[in-house]
């Protein structure tokens, strides 16, 4: 019997091989096809990445750990390099501050002609250490799609995206412990970052001179920085994200950003800041939670103006019955500041549990300010504290108990 099953065995061990054999070995029928390389059987991951063919290719990396000491580097376009996922293990050793992965031309040449189009970085783990560069450095990369991947600890950002113009995406990744920023955006346009987790970075996000950013369901954690930078960047949208425990502000509008909504996100337990616009025009600040912001939940500057905040909830961890969730020392919860702007709605807003006024005029002169139709309840200091006259403002109709 024991005999009868190891035949068994070995005519099963037998057939699977020859079967695996004759399936490496059938030839490929369908027009246009290429085949997968495999890096298996590559003496390493770049031989494999250098093997695609002029128009292209997929590389399928194993599982496995992979140490690196220089960059890995994609200069054709549409490659796509993907793993199996967290086990596909890239670390970069490198410790005089070279990236762990750079996509780019080959010229390296700083114009429109030196582009790389479709790339695409999936269902892989990709580490550095505090004295690597980028965790992945693409230059000038349209149609850029990143899904999947983790990118931890590296010396400079997780993700760096210079100038990769037409439709980044970068969606179900998790970001987390870079030194720099999570995922650092320069130059992009019609971006849209979906379903990630960042977490402890310096800053999660920051988007210069770019446009058309579609930030959503995004989850971001104990950032050391700001949590979202938003500069010089117009016609965007950040909604549906949860933002919690910044040690600097949440969400910051800096140098003429224009045409942004900042919706329904939650904004909790923030240390230095809710949302503050220090330059933006033409936004609109509507159903967001800021709970236990405690100081400066919103912060409209002298640079910013012509602001729609609306239907916004302020709030500290009041749980009804005269109960709060937080401890004594843990109750703080801030308001609105406005400082010499002008042309503001603030309407149909809520603001509960304060300790700190619903809505606070600054010292600088504000002008055509509509304060209406808000519900002020538990509030510790004045509802409205107003440091000098207003000119061409409206204020009534608030209920305040």
């Amino acid at each position: 019997m024991a005999r009868l099953h190891f035949m068994l065995l070995l005519l099963f061990s037998v057939t699977s091989t020859n079967g695996f054999a004759q399936e490496q070995a059938r030839p490929v029928l369908l027009p246009g096809a290429r085949s997968v390389i495999d890096a298996r059987y590559y003496e390493s991951i770049q031989a494999a990445i250098d093997a695609c063919p002029p128009e292209g290719g997929m590389v399928q990396l194993p599982p496995g750990l992979f140490e690196i000491t220089e960059p890995l580097r994609i200069s054709k376009s549409d490659v796509t390099l993907a793993g199996v996922g967290a086990a596909t293990h890239i670390k970069n050793m490198n410790t005089e501050g070279q990236s762990a992965l750079i996509l780019q031309h080959p010229t390296k040449k700083e114009n429109r002609q030196s582009e790389l189009w479709r790339i695409r970085l999936a269902n892989l783990r990709l580490t550095g250490n505090a004295k690597s560069g980028h965790g992945i450095e693409a230059r000038r990369i349209n149609e850029i799609f990143i899904d999947g991947v983790t990118v931890s600890e590296h010396g400079g950002d997780g993700i760096h995206l210079y100038y990769c113009y037409e439709d980044p995406r970068i969606c179900d990744s998790l970001i987390t412990y870079n030194r720099k920023t999570g995922l650092f955006l320069k130059g992009c346009h019609d971006i849209v970052v979906s379903a990630n987790q960042f977490e402890e970075n310096t800053d999660g996000l920051r988007c210069l001179d770019g446009f058309n950013l579609c930030m959503t369901g995004n989850n971001l954690d104990d950032h050391l920085g700001d949590g979202v930078v938003i500069e010089n960047t117009y016609g965007s949208v950040v909604a549906g994200n949860m933002i919690e425990e910044c040690k600097g502000t949440a969400i910051v509008l800096d140098r003429d950003c224009y045409g942004i909504a900042l919706s329904a996100n939650v904004i909790a337990h923030e240390e230095s800041g809710g949302i503050d616009l220090r330059g933006a025009h033409g936004c609109t600040i509507s159903a967001n939670v800021f709970t236990i912001v405690k100081q400066r939940a919103l912060v409209i500057g002298p640079n910013s103006g012509r602001i729609t905040v609306t239907g916004n909830n302020f709030s500290n961890s009041f749980i009804g019955q005269d109960k709060v969730k937080r401890g004594a020392t843990d109750l703080a919860a801030a308001g609105i500041l406005l400082e010499g702007t002008q042309d503001i709605t603030v309407t149909g807003n809520l603001f509960s549990g304060l300790s700190t006024e619903a809505v606070e005029i600054g010292g600088n002169k504000s002008k055509r300010i509509l304060i209406s139709d808000n519900v002020i309840a538990d509030q510790e200091h004045d509802t409205l504290k107003l440091k000098n006259s207003l000119d061409d403002s409206l204020i009534e109709n608030n209920l305040v108990p």
